[in-house]
């Protein structure tokens, strides 16, 4: 994992659970690959909910993405 960039995504990641956890469910740092890549594990009720492709793209990735450009993309893993 690129560690440097772990407490960055971390804080942008817990400005966006209380989000989540309104609605019943949260999100874990996985990794960071080397291409950039950051995946993510949706837990709770954001593990199976019909928008959870929306809050990965239009929530969490593109928060990620302002707050730390070099960040290609983010994925949800299970």
């Amino acid at each position: 994992m690129q560690e440097n960039l772990k407490p960055r995504i971390e804080e942008v990641l817990n400005a966006m659970r209380p989000y989540l956890i309104a609605d019943g469910g949260n999100v874990e740092l996985v990794d960071i690959t080397p291409e950039m890549v950051v995946r993510v594990r949706l837990i709770g009720s954001c593990s199976n909910c019909d928008m959870s492709n929306m809050t990965m793209k239009a929530g969490l990735e593109e928060g990620i993405r302002r707050a730390i450009p070099e960040i290609q993309s983010v994925i949800a893993i299970n």
